[in-house]
C-alpha cells in the first residue's frame, strides 16, 4: 500500500514563492503556488496510490489556509518544526512508522509532475528501497523509500544545486537499491516560468482576484 505525501506551504501573499514575487508581484507568486497546490492535489488523487497525505505548514485549521479549497479523500497533518530535512524525515518516519508500505513524498513546486510519474515511481519502489525523481536545478521533485532513512535528510544543505547529487551518494553509501526517474523542472525562480504551462499563468492572473477559488469539497483529518 503507497501512501503520497504531500509537503505544502499556505499559499500567502508575502510568504510563499517569495523567489518570484520580483516577476509576479506578491500577490502573483501566490496565486500561482494555489494553483500548483490544487494541480499537485488533482494528479495526487488521479494517481490512484492507496493513500494521499497533505502535510501542511503551517498546521491544518491555522488562518493561513482560511478560503484556500481542498479536497476530500486527503489526509492532512502538519509538518511541524524545524529546518526542511527535519521536517521531511520525520513526515517521513512517521507515515512508514503508522501505515503498512512505501512512501512517495512530493512538493507542489513541479507542474510537469504528474500521475503518470507517481504510479511510475510507485511501481519502481516495490523492486527498490529508494526512488527519486530529480530537477534541473540540482534538487528533487520526489523521493521514496521503503523503510526510514534519517541519514539522507540530516545535515543537507538545501537549496542548492548539489542535494539531488548528494542524496544519491549517501543512499549509494548505504547500500540500498535506488531507482531515479526523469529530470523534470519545478518553478522556484524568474527564469523557471519558461516551464510553466500556459494554462498556469492563466490561473496566476484569474485567481488575483479572490472570488475565484478552486471549487472542491473540504476534507478534513
Amino acid at each position: 500500500m503507497t501512501r503520497l505525501v504531500i509537503f505544502a506551504k499556505a499559499p500567502q501573499p508575502g510568504a510563499v514563492k517569495t523567489r518570484l514575487i520580483p516577476a509576479l508581484g506578491a500577490d502573483g507568486a501566490a496565486a500561482l503556488a494555489r494553483a500548483m497546490l490544487a494541480h499537485t492535489l488533482q494528479q495526487a488523487l488521479a494517481a490512484g496510490l492507496d493513500a494521499v497525505e497533505l502535510c501542511m505548514s503551517p498546521a491544518p485549521g491555522d488562518p493561513a489556509w482560511r478560503g484556500v479549497a481542498l479536497p476530500a479523500g486527503v489526509d492532512y497533518t502538519a509538518q511541524g518544526e524545524g529546518d526542511l530535512g527535519e521536517r521531511m524525515d520525520r513526515a517521513m518516519q512517521r507515515a512508514l512508522t503508522l501505515h503498512p508500505g512505501p512512501v512517495l513524498l512530493i512538493g507542489t513546486d513541479c507542474p510537469a509532475l504528474g500521475s503518470d510519474h507517481l504510479r511510475e515511481a510507485a511501481r519502481q519502489l516495490v523492486h527498490h528501497d529508494a526512488v527519486l525523481l530529480p530537477v534541473a536545478d540540482g534538487g528533487y521533485v520526489l523521493i521514496g523509500l521503503q523503510a526510514p532513512c534519517p541519514a539522507i535528510f540530516r545535515h543537507m544543505a538545501w537549496s542548492t544545486s548539489t542535494v539531488a547529487a548528494e542524496t544519491l551518494q549517501r543512499l549509494a553509501a548505504l547500500g540500498l537499491r535506488v531507482w531515479q526517474g526523469p529530470m523534470l523542472h519545478d518553478i522556484d525562480e524568474a527564469a523557471d516560468l519558461a516551464h510553466l504551462p500556459a494554462s498556469f499563468m492563466t490561473a496566476k492572473h484569474q485567481a488575483k482576484s479572490a472570488s475565484s477559488p478552486i471549487r472542491t469539497s473540504a476534507g478534513s483529518s
